[in-house]
């Protein structure tokens, strides 16, 4: 049970980092399509903020948890 929870956090953590690499890669390769977002720079920032808490995230998992 408790490889299987611990698994389940790194799978959570994997997925929205993935998930907020995909929309950086948007916003960059895409800008002229999105519209509703008129400060592009403080989004990409807000979108590696949520790279970083994942990550660190992971970093506690292997730190606290291996």
């Amino acid at each position: 049970m408790r490889q299987q929870l611990l698994e389940a956090l790194r799978s959570h953590a994997d997925g929205q980092i993935a998930k907020h690499k995909a929309n950086v890669e948007v916003y960059l390769h895409q800008v002229v399509g999105i519209g509703e977002h008129s400060d592009i720079v403080t989004t990409l920032e807000l979108e590696i903020e949520e790279i970083a808490k994942y990550e660190e995230q992971l970093q506690v998992l292997d730190k606290h948890f291996k």
